[in-house]
């Protein structure tokens, strides 16, 4: 046995020894130096961008990380430049080269050696000197859509041996042909806001600008405890004069490094075109990739050998899992009935923007980890590489979308498919990618919303037969006429916030249950507002968002959603659900006094989780909870008052200064203790309350302060009606 892991040992350190030749990743985020606009002229026309100071920045970069979350209505969008020197190395001469862009928002050109590259630095900023360009632009390619990877190749266009520069217009004004086509839901932070690398590869090579995507697709079949069957298909290219003799190597590996399976397939690859090799394993006894009970990853390594010689190497994840979503019943994964417990995220952090780093997004997935949420809603539009790719390895289950949202101008058509298809091909290979989502809350003209969501769902089943797609209605009508041209129908509704009152949400699942029972339907999004900052001891049934858009109490949210959970938990017709949303994020165009949405369980900052957090996680973690909630309203006018404790380690104990208070009634789950007719006294009061758990002890303590006079200045009752119309906000 030793001799055998010794000989895989020897083998692995070949393999991957030999990889370090095959294709080199750069990374190309330093010393960029950036430029926005407004500009009186066409910079580049008039070589007026080459004039004058530069800032030194690193991406990823915004430059929106402050007026778009501060001041309403007025933040910049407009054209924007970037600009890195670098040398191409002589040893790529032969070779080619290409730039990898994981995200610019909005719409790029890139532009190569435009300019002379003598330059100096002056404190923080780099100074350029007058140049001329006499017109002669070496544009390298240009990309719409702000969400998505995208590659171009610098082979032919680069000075080897020598400095060259990059030069990269970004503009974030909205268009109507290109998604999304306004900032009302979300803003689109300008710049360079992910990561950028330059890949070098030996002209023979998997493909590296097949929509930005790694090149090989894996499909899976038949996927069970015994056996599972898998296709990869690798997309080849050749840049010889000849054609050329090559090996196609795919290995899996467990994640001790032992080999699990191996196909080794001969081609010759002609020097027209871009042809693929289509190889089938046969996997005995696959360990399976569970979800979060157990997320086990494959690594599937996929080389081009020629001559003995590694030439090309591409890894992957590999999951094996098969996704089964029963009408009126819920998700079942390898065959086990999983939980669908959702929440919808948004990639912006307070004062960063978009422009993230690695640890920002593990901070998000810790957080949603936290709560107890089994699968995220990423919305509305395509996120970073590394947060699907931590999803894997954790094992949440995720919805991927694209950014067809809000308003339809009958102009987006080809870039919703182009768009689409980055979405799919990019994220091919992600284990914890389910479905694929097509818009949400488009819906007029109707013709022309209903003949295109049809083809977006034609070409997501094209691009990818295995997994669901689903588009989503902001209306409550399941069978809308712009509705169930996808696998799936999502609706998104918010009883008492947006119109009606919280407990119509019953009434309404209990009617979707009786009249569309054989439907795949989630409940895509709910939510409140809920601004820590304002607190009221009694909320009523209707939230502030037309009466009083300045005033959002936290306690109106945790209403809304001990009432809203309540009903999703007991109507299985919701095959998923995803509340809205785990972070407060900018909303840069909106009614509201601050450009935020306030609907998250977590301030913007990620510093302060609401007390509707701690509901669902008492509902959904699998980690003891015991919360007391309203800790923020302290000061309090009504002497009679219910207590409520979230509870998942049994019946608590209540203690109102120093006494023991016996009397409750359970509330809308088995995790929801009130306690009514509390009696306070006047100042100060203790509120604590105590559990056990498996012998480990766990309390909690707030401080509530009495006053009669509190009771003059509260909040009344919000008001009785509500606008019918949802506007996505």
């Amino acid at each position: 046995m030793m001799k055998l892991k010794h000989f895989y040992c020897l083998l692995l350190l070949t393999i991957f020894s030999q990889a370090t030749f095959a294709r080199d990743v750069i990374p190309f985020n330093n010393e960029w130096s950036f430029k926005k606009g407004p500009f009186t002229t066409d910079p580049l026309q008039y070589a007026d961008i080459f004039t004058g100071k530069w800032q030194a920045v690193s991406v990823p970069h915004t430059w929106n990380a402050v007026d778009m979350q501060t001041v309403k209505d007025k933040f910049y969008t407009g054209d924007a430049y970037y600009r890195k020197a670098f040398k191409a190395d002589p040893s790529w001469k032969g070779k080619r080269v290409f730039i990898r862009f994981e995200g610019v928002n909005t719409n790029t050109e890139v532009y190569l050696n435009t300019a002379p590259v003598s330059f100096s630095a002056e404190k923080n900023d780099i100074v350029y000197s007058n140049s001329t360009v006499n017109g002669k632009y070496n544009i390298v390619g240009r990309h719409n859509g702000g969400y998505s990877a995208f590659t171009l190749e610098l082979t032919d266009m680069l000075k080897y041996g020598q400095e060259n520069e990059i030069l990269v217009k970004v503009n974030n004004e909205a268009r109507p042909d290109v998604i999304p086509v306004n900032h009302t839901l979300f803003p689109m932070y300008g710049g360079i806001y992910r990561p950028v690398a330059l890949i070098v590869t030996e002209k023979v090579n998997i493909a590296v600008n097949d929509f930005a995507s790694p090149g090989i697709y894996i499909r899976q079949e038949n996927v069970s405890k015994k056996s599972a069957d898998v296709e990869v298909k690798v997309k080849l290219e050749n840049k010889n004069h000849d054609a050329q003799k090559v090996e196609v190597v795919t290995t899996v590996f467990e994640k001790n490094g032992t080999v699990k399976a191996k196909q080794t397939t001969p081609y010759t690859i002609l020097p027209q075109g871009r042809q693929q090799v289509i190889q089938r394993i046969a996997i005995r006894n696959p360990h399976l990739w569970q979800g979060l009970e157990d997320p086990y990853l494959y690594k599937l390594v996929t080389q081009v050998v020629q001559a003995g010689k590694v030439v090309d190497e591409v890894i992957q994840p590999l999951g094996l899992r098969h996704f089964e979503l029963k009408a009126g019943d819920g998700m079942y994964l390898n065959g086990i009935k999983t939980p669908m417990y959702g929440v919808t995220r948004h990639q912006d952090h307070w004062g960063k923007g978009s422009a993230l780093s690695n640890a920002d997004h593990d901070q998000d997935l810790a957080i949603i980890k936290e709560i107890g949420a089994t699968t995220i809603r990423l919305a509305h539009y395509q996120q970073s590489e590394y947060f699907y790719a931590k999803c894997d390895s954790i094992g949440f289950i995720i919805w991927a979308e694209i950014p067809f949202v809000n308003r339809v101008t009958t102009q987006e058509e080809n870039n919703a498919k182009q768009q689409l298809t980055e979405l799919i091909r990019q994220n091919f290979n992600h284990p914890s990618i389910y479905v694929w989502g097509l818009h949400n809350e488009v819906y007029s003209p109707q013709a022309y919303t209903i003949e295109l969501t049809t083809k977006l769902n034609d070409l997501a089943k094209t691009e990818d037969p295995d997994r669901y797609s689903v588009q989503v209605s902001g209306y409550n009508v399941i069978d809308h006429p712009v509705n169930n041209n996808a696998d799936i129908q999502g609706i998104n509704h918010y009883f008492g916030w947006y119109n009606g009152k919280i407990q119509d949400v019953e009434q309404w699942a209990d009617k979707i249950t009786k009249d569309f029972a054989g439907y795949k339907i989630i409940f895509s999004e709910y939510g409140a507002e809920a601004n820590p900052k304002h607190q009221q001891e009694a909320v009523g049934d209707i939230g502030n968002q037309w009466s009083n858009p300045a005033f959002f109490p936290e306690e109106f949210s945790t209403k809304f959603h001990e009432i809203h959970w309540g009903v999703i938990a007991k109507h299985p017709v919701f095959v998923a659900s995803y509340l809205w949303n785990t972070f407060d994020f900018a909303t840069p165009i909106t009614f509201q006094v601050e450009p935020r949405n306030y609907k998250g369980m977590v301030t913007f900052d990620r510093a302060l989780k609401k007390d509707p957090f701690y509901w669902y996680k008492a509902n959904w973690s699998k980690e003891p909870v015991l919360y007391l909630t309203q800790r923020r309203v302290v000061e309090r006018g009504n002497q009679i008052t219910p207590v409520t404790v979230y509870s998942n380690i049994g019946t608590p104990q209540l203690f109102v200064n120093g006494e023991e208070i016996k009397t409750f009634r359970k509330g809308y789950t088995d995790v929801h203790y009130i306690f009514e007719q509390v009696k306070l006294k006047e100042g100060q009061n203790i509120v604590e309350v105590k559990g056990l758990k498996d012998g480990k002890a766990f309390e909690d303590k707030i401080t509530w302060h009495y006053a009669k006079d509190n009771a003059k200045s509260s909040e009344k009752d919000g008001p009785k009606s509500n606008k019918s119309e949802h506007i996505g906000l």
